[in-house]
């Protein structure tokens, strides 16, 4: 009996390990099929990318107007961002600081015309629109570094990377977490290829959509399809997260008049297209506005990929936010196997 409880025993690390060990082979090779699979689909792109560059022209990228906007701010985080971005691109592909910065929130979407492009300019404000995008606190951590004493650390970050240029940022910027950022917790709209969100339209006390409604505003700015798919380790994009957060239930409207008939509806605020704006239940902002610092791109025809292109870089981007949760299990795995080999031996498990 003593023989077999010893057996027993012996037998349980040794099944431990033979389990992980098939779970490791398991996962590796759905690691190499996935690699297979990126790399089809990437060859795939190049010829996309072949036919673009043969008839490319000098025009400016959408987002390339924003940029040199953003630039004209010289003494901001944004601004000194994009210079060493734009400026200094090979030193900034080697810098720990940015590499979990996404962009800048004016040049992540774009916008159908200059006057929906003003619109929300206006309502997000300048703060906003230079906000900087970082997929992870790590991100935002690394922006800035402070003393024991509590002093931002001026040879350091964004602040350092500043100086190195011979810039200094004035007063405070806003930076985004993606991660810690409350997702949208509702569907999206069926087959749409921009994953625009499945709102349900506002109605009037008499069960009637307003005259002149647009859309919600946060469905109105068009994303790369970098963008939409897998930006945060959840799975996320930006429409659910960054721009749902800056716009939640912002509604649109074709004119003023449209604008405040709709009052019973709105609950989050709206803007029409002739420079109505409530910012919010009982604010209203009156006047106008001509000079905007930054802006949202606008949509062009070389914006507008093609379908086929558009697809298969969604399906990279899911590919590859399956690969890095395959490389999370296969480390899991791997420790579990250290341990269970460890206890097999009878060294002590660190």
């Amino acid at each position: 009996m003593l023989q077999s409880n010893s057996e027993d025993n012996f037998e349980s690390p040794i099944k431990d390990i033979k389990r992980h060990e098939d779970n490791l082979k398991f996962l590796k090779s759905q690691a190499n099929h996935l690699d297979e699979s990126i790399l089809d689909l990437q060859v795939r792109l190049g010829k996309y990318h072949s036919k673009d560059a043969a008839n490319e022209n000098s025009d400016l990228h959408p987002e390339e107007e924003s940029t040199q906007q953003i630039l004209h701010q010289e003494q901001s985080a944004a601004g000194i961002l994009c210079k060493v971005k734009s400026y200094h691109a090979i030193h900034a592909s080697n810098l720990s600081l940015i590499k979990d910065v996404l962009g800048i929130v004016a040049t992540l979407a774009r916008v159908d015309n200059d006057t929906l492009s003003r619109l929300l300019s206006e309502y997000l404000g300048l703060e906003t629109m230079l906000g900087i995008v970082c997929k992870t606190f790590d991100g935002i951590k690394a922006l800035e570094k402070y003393g024991g004493d509590g002093k931002i650390k001026d040879i350091a970050g964004l602040h350092g990377l500043g100086s190195s240029i011979g810039r200094k940022i004035d007063g405070r910027f806003t930076a985004f977490c993606l991660e810690d950022l409350r997702p949208f917790a509702g569907g999206f709209v069926a087959n749409d290829p921009q994953k625009k969100l499945a709102l349900l339209k506002p109605k009037l006390p008499d069960g009637k959509c307003p005259s002149g409604f647009l859309d919600f505003v946060v469905n109105m700015v068009n994303l790369d399809d970098r963008n939409l798919f897998c930006v945060t380790a959840g799975g996320h994009g930006l429409r659910e997260t960054l721009f749902y957060n800056l716009f939640s239930y912002l509604q649109a409207y074709k004119t003023r008049a449209d604008m405040l008939s709709a009052l019973p509806c709105i609950t989050h605020g709206a803007v029409s297209l002739d420079g109505g704006m409530i910012t919010k239940n009982g604010l209203f902002l009156l006047g106008s506005r001509e000079n905007f610092e930054v802006k949202f791109p606008l949509i062009t025809g070389r914006s507008g990929l093609s379908l086929n292109y558009s697809q298969i870089e969604t399906r990279i981007r899911k590919l590859r936010w399956e690969q890095h949760n395959i490389e999370q299990d296969m480390l899991r795995e791997q420790q579990l196997l250290d341990k269970a080999r460890a206890a097999s031996s009878g060294k002590p498990q660190v």
